[in-house]
């Protein structure tokens, strides 16, 4: 591990990124053991993996959180970032990519390109990384590469090609042949054999090589017309130019080939990725917030960029941060752009899970873990100037809301820090307090991300909580005119209580609450009319049913009268409240439901499900669309009580393949049969 700083032009940032189960953690477990940055090889499946050291990935045996693996190799720094795959948690995978230069998917060599492959391969598209992958366990029961390459064509397209190629298969693979240089690469024991091909594959790797020198021809127009149209071959130097150009512009998706458990490939791999991939610098200047851009370069001014926010229950918070310009070293001063504060650096450190180095300068492009910022969070950027300010990373939006409740008094003190901390680690959680049906809503992107913040507050802050029913947010209204009186009478000895009004109450459907004073002659004087309107609107607050906010009413007072001893805003209140209650008994009272709006996105073969879903579930389909071949946008709207629940619901029908959005935009009534039982169910709370 390095203590002084690499040139920029050393250090390669690589995430992991993948479908759950396909190995990413053990790779990068691999290659910090071959590295020898570990002493013994971290494995998940024993539950002794240096990266996913977090109880909660222990007892589920899956990453939960991003994590760093510092690789070092052949005077390079290899800052590998190891992502979950799990749909819950890909808000990390999305942090990841935005720090990296390289996004190396990894795909089971039996299971082929998953779920999580696709969704993240259009995310590092949005993104704009360029990307590689590994075809990971060959030496598994009924691996097969050929399969899996056709299958990572048939999804991403033509421009993937393997670099690598298997030597045997499941319980007789051996080892890999790299069909950039044309070895064969077999690790023995401590060592990596680098021999020529076995004369039994030569002909499979001379093909493979012209495949990939036909692929990668495109990145140079010189080069192409040399080799296509002129016939002439390349020069391993001309091939090994095209490959640098051809990866980094993304023309290229390079795939390689690995057993990690077995160590089998993965040191060429390492070889690669120094040779290959891109460079901090390789794709130009970094955005910035307001739309400028600012270099990568150790000259500029000093620039960190937070992309993940963590705590560790002896170090404390700690913040993973890419240096994007200048030179960080410990004791450095920088200016936290989002709070305007100053932030003490006290200790630059490099992580591999628990164990941690500390590094006494780190240049622009390079990955490091500072403790104990103060007020320091995901998305922040510290410069020496606090003028700087990077663009925000693109979360996964939380679309599943839970009530959260302490299971005790003694907790519920504790319960709003502790969730606060846990929120401010993970971006793709949000806390709010809905005042109006006063509840602590917790936001995440599914239920197994609201489990696991169930188990931290137990584990990490000792604090019992538990889900409560979430409340939806009703609403009430009225269907025809009413008048009714309200008189409030009181005598107790001395100055009594009296007022007396009329209301006529009247639907107003889009408009609001509308107010209108019509008494002529003074019979109600101006303050007394003040407190109607405001005794009317806190009477409409507590509902005329079932106890939920009365909307899209206009209400006039048109009569009444008043006594010159006895009268006050008080008594005029509490008549206002008479007069509305018994006016919206006869005017129709009807309770109405939060309408949600969806869009829904799926691969085309689950369209008719989640079409013949939103039916059965009360909602219509509006519309669809097709952004691209293969996948539709389904626009649909339902009752937000058949939805508020629908990530699950979702994951299910489509087997994972299907992706949401929501937002409640408007209200309609609810059917009788079911108004009935919510009205029965607030009467008996």
């Amino acid at each position: 591990m390095h203590l002084g700083a690499l040139s920029t032009d050393k250090i390669r940032n690589v995430v992991l990124v993948g479908h759950g189960g396909a190995g990413k953690t053990s790779l990068a477990e691999a290659m910090l053991f071959l590295a020898g940055a570990t002493k013994r090889l971290g494995s998940v499946d024993e539950g002794h993996s240096n990266l996913d050291y977090d109880s909660e990935e222990q007892k589920r045996q899956m990453t939960i959180n991003l994590s760093i693996a510092p690789v070092p190799h052949k005077g390079y720094q290899i800052n590998i970032i190891d992502t979950p795959g799990y749909a819950d948690f890909l808000g990390d995978a999305a942090a990841g990519m935005e720090a990296a230069e390289m996004a190396l998917f990894v795909v089971d060599a039996v299971s082929g390109p998953q779920v999580q492959t696709e969704r993240l391969w259009k995310m590092a598209d949005e993104i704009g990384i360029a990307r590689s992958i590994v075809v990971n366990r060959v030496d598994k029961e009924h691996a097969n590469f050929d399969a899996v390459i056709s299958a990572l064509q048939s999804k991403f397209g033509h421009r993937v090609g393997a670099v690598q190629m298997p030597m045997g298969s499941e319980a007789d693979f051996r080892g890999v042949i790299d069909i950039i240089r044309m070895k064969a690469y077999h690790h023995e024991g401590d060592n990596e054999q680098i021999t020529a091909i076995p004369d039994e594959f030569a002909a499979a790797a001379e093909s493979a090589r012209d495949k990939l020198t036909e692929l990668v021809a495109e990145a140079d127009d010189a080069l192409m017309e040399k080799y296509l149209l002129d016939g002439e071959p390349l020069t391993q130097d001309e091939l090994e130019t095209l490959l640098d150009k051809a990866i980094a512009q993304g023309i290229f998706v390079p795939v390689f080939v690995t057993s990690a458990i077995a160590l089998q490939g993965v040191e060429d791999l390492l070889d690669e990725i120094v040779a290959f991939f891109p460079e901090p610098t390789a794709h130009g200047p970094v955005a910035l917030d307001d739309g400028g851009e600012i270099e990568v370069s150790t000259s500029g001014e000093l620039v960190a960029w937070v992309f993940k926010t963590t705590s560790d229950p002896y170090i404390g918070r700690l913040n993973f941060v890419k240096i994007i310009s200048g030179e960080l070293t410990p004791n450095t001063e920088l200016v936290n752009s989002r709070t305007g504060k100053k932030e003490r650096v006290g200790h630059v450190f490099q992580l591999i899970g628990k164990e941690s180095t500390d590094v006494q300068s780190v240049s622009a492009g390079d990955i490091v873990v500072l403790p104990k910022l103060s007020d320091t969070l995901t998305g922040d950027t510290l410069s020496a100037s606090g003028k700087v300010k990077l663009a925000p990373i693109p979360f996964p939006n939380p679309p599943y809301p839970v009530a959260i409740v302490a299971k005790t008094k003694a907790d519920e003190d504790k319960l709003g820090t502790a969730l606060k901390s846990i929120v401010d680690e993970e971006p793709t959680l949000v806390l709010t307090r809905d005042e109006e049906t006063h509840q602590t809503v917790l936001s995440a992107v599914g239920d197994t991300a609201v489990d696991v913040v169930l188990s931290r507050l137990h584990d990490r802050f000792h604090v019992e909580a538990e889900l409560t029913e979430l409340r939806i947010p009703y609403r009430e209204t009225i269907r025809r005119t009413a008048k009714a009186q309200g008189r409030h009478k009181k005598q107790t000895g001395g100055s009594g209580q009296f007022a007396d009004c009329s209301l006529r109450i009247e639907p107003n459907p889009g408009r609001g609450y509308e107010f209108v004073d019509e008494i002529v002659g003074g019979r109600i004087s101006k303050p007394f009319i003040v407190a109607i309107d405001r005794g009317v609107q806190e009477t409409m607050s507590g509902g005329a049913v079932a106890g939920y906010p009365v909307v899209d009413v206009k209400v006039a007072v048109f009569d009444g009268s008043m006594h010159a001893v006895d009268s006050n805003e008080m008594a005029f209140r509490t008549a206002a409240r008479i007069g509305f209650r018994a006016a919206a008994e006869q005017a129709g009272a009807v309770l109405l439901e939060p309408i949600a709006t969806l869009e829904i996105t799926v691969p085309d073969a689950h369209a008719g499900a989640v079409m013949g879903d939103i039916s059965s579930i009360r909602g219509r389909v509006l519309g669809m669309d097709a952004p691209e071949p293969g996948v539709q946008v389904i626009k649909a709207q339902a009752p937000y009580a058949e939805v508020v629940h629908y990530s699950p619901h979702l994951r299910s029908i489509t087997s994972g393949t299907g992706s949401y959005t929501l937002s409640i935009d408007s209200y309609e009534e609810v059917p009788g049969d079911i108004a009935k039982k919510i009205i029965e169910a607030a009467k008996e709370e």
